[in-house]
């Protein structure tokens, strides 16, 4: 597994390559960027969506968070990442499409799924506790329909992306482009294990891409 030195080492072979190559772009780069999509996804270091997706440095907005969540809005105050990531994208870079990105074997999902941090302490679970509440909904109907194994798992990391859907549609200035039909929404979820993506359709259901 990498650890930082070869970072450093990868930066320098990405330097006196693939940047010299690409020079001309990265020129353009430099003066601003107009990425048309905002991608929505998990932290997890195996799902990439620059690699899932084939795009280059400006082609995509993205922000990652434990389990690709997006929490509703509020604006009582208080330290707001993912809020703030999406008023950039919609409000300033004005991305045409937003699109949630879930994916198996998530660890997030599987915690809310399990209950297993639920009386976990700040730096024991706690922040991952807090943060996968937004799944709690979601959760009961997935265990009452499906059980907490497989199955469950595999329906929470889709339910997941609705839930972020649904919250993404509380926000006034999404809200107003949905209205206006000058953004739309997206969700899918990326198999790890098998490579396959499965995209949400209008009526809730799945259907690989």
């Amino acid at each position: 597994m990498r650890k930082f030195h070869d970072l450093i080492e990868g930066y320098y072979r990405f330097r006196g390559n693939e940047w010299i190559e690409e020079r001309e772009s990265w020129s353009k780069l430099a003066e601003g960027q107009e990425p048309k999509v905002m991608v929505i996804a998990c932290s997890d270091s195996r799902v990439d969506p620059a690699t899932i997706f084939g795009t280059v440095p400006g082609e995509v907005f993205v922000v990652r968070n434990v389990a690709n969540l997006v929490p509703p809005f509020d604006p009582s105050g208080g330290l707001h990442g993912v809020s703030a990531a999406l008023e950039f994208a919609v409000t300033v870079l004005k991305v045409d499409e937003i699109l949630v990105l879930g994916h198996g074997q998530c660890g997030g999902v599987k915690a809310s799924l399990s209950g297993a941090l639920r009386d976990a302490k700040p730096g024991e679970g706690g922040f991952v506790a807090e943060w996968i509440k937004l799944l709690d909904e979601a959760r009961e109907k997935v265990i009452a329909e499906h059980g907490d194994g497989p199955e469950g798992q595999t329906a929470l990391e889709r339910e997941g992306v609705k839930v972020s859907i649904k919250n993404l549609k509380t926000f006034p200035f999404v809200k107003e482009r949905l209205e206006d039909g000058s953004l739309t929404l997206h969700g899918a979820v990326f198999a790890i294990k098998d490579g396959k993506l499965n995209v949400l359709q209008e009526d809730g259901h799945y259907e690989a891409a």
